[in-house]
């Protein structure tokens, strides 16, 4: 096993823990995610148009998200061929290349936002934080709900915005990251059950299921063992045995992973009946039993929690890397 993945991933969690994503140079270059939203935006333009037949629709849908990944999959493998060839530094850009597809610190900064929002403006302010991180219609959140709001979005994107893209990137190198990406963004983009998206996106949504499959199962087990060591055993059996027992409850295959697991190490209720876009979905109550009123207090240590996981899954990198200093 070459260490070189190993090591690129370590130092790129560090990097995008430490750094993130900076605004000022963002504001200057367009972020690769952009770019995979404009390739998206013309081919359901293109392929997606109203007078095509539900299966022919369909079809069109499989053969964009087929297209999008080949192409997204074969510019990563050009970019490992020339950062390989350029030795240390393309190593160096490689971490780059990684880092940008990591979510550690601008999701913590975004879900904190939300509790410094409910401190400094009360209500007003923490729901104005919130509409920056969920689809759903803010004006309808008491602030318990702004609460469980932001730790539930926490929960599925530290899943498919840290651990899904590490864990593509140590499978399959940059093309497995770039590959998932794509797929993530397409997901957000064209998955939606609704008229226009329910046959064109369908493969989308179906394959970024898939994807995320094992990230979303590694990443309750991370959030159980940042319990462990920030909370004690307890906090890690109830993250362990909420996940088991209510995983299921979620409309979601994968998101109920994380979220129950966070909801069993804060002993809180999460997810349960919300309004999306004026429309009302109804889900129980992941972890029945926990606290019904969710505080400010609450997603900072939801926030505490992730950064262990998050620590946690550098941990494991550390082991991978050594394994393969081993081989």
């Amino acid at each position: 096993m070459s260490v070189w993945i190993p090591a690129v991933l370590l130092i790129a969690l560090v990097l995008d823990r430490l750094v993130g994503d900076p605004p000022a140079l963002w504001a200057r270059l367009p972020h690769p995610v952009v770019i995979f939203g404009k390739a998206i935006s013309v081919l359901d333009r293109n392929l997606n148009r109203d007078d095509l037949s539900a299966s022919r629709r369909r079809g069109h849908g499989v053969l964009a998200i087929v297209a999008l990944l080949a192409a997204s999959a074969l510019v990563g493998d050009v970019l490992s061929g020339i950062f390989h060839h350029l030795g240390p530094v393309g190593f160096v850009l490689e971490v780059i290349v990684v880092a940008v597809f990591l979510a550690q610190k601008s999701l913590g900064d975004h879900v904190g936002a939300v509790a410094a929002g409910l401190r400094s403006e009360g209500l007003a302010g923490g729901r104005r934080a919130v509409a920056l991180i969920v689809g759903r219609d803010p004006e309808t959140l008491d602030e318990p709900a702004v609460c469980r709001a932001a730790i539930e979005s926490l929960a599925e994107n530290f899943a498919d915005g840290v651990v899904a893209p590490a864990f593509w990137y140590a499978l399959c190198g940059l093309p497995g990251i770039l590959a998932y990406k794509m797929l993530n963004t397409a997901d957000s983009m064209i998955g939606h059950k609704n008229e226009r998206y329910l046959r064109f996106g369908w493969a989308s949504a179906r394959l970024d299921d898939l994807a995320n499959w094992p990230a979303a199962r590694l990443s309750s087990l991370l959030i159980g063992t940042a319990a462990l060591i920030l909370d004690g055993a307890e906090a890690a059996r109830r993250a362990m045995s909420v996940t088991l027992r209510d995983s299921g409850l979620h409309r979601s295959p994968n998101s109920g992973w994380p979220e129950a697991a966070m909801a069993g190490a804060l002993d809180i209720q999460l997810t349960g009946p919300r309004i999306y876009g004026g429309q009302r979905v109804s889900e129980p109550m992941i972890n029945g039993s926990g606290r019904a009123v969710a505080t400010a207090g609450d997603i900072e240590s939801g926030v505490d929690l992730f950064y262990g996981a998050c620590a946690a899954l550098g941990v494991m990198t550390v082991v991978l890397l050594v394994l393969a200093m081993l081989v």
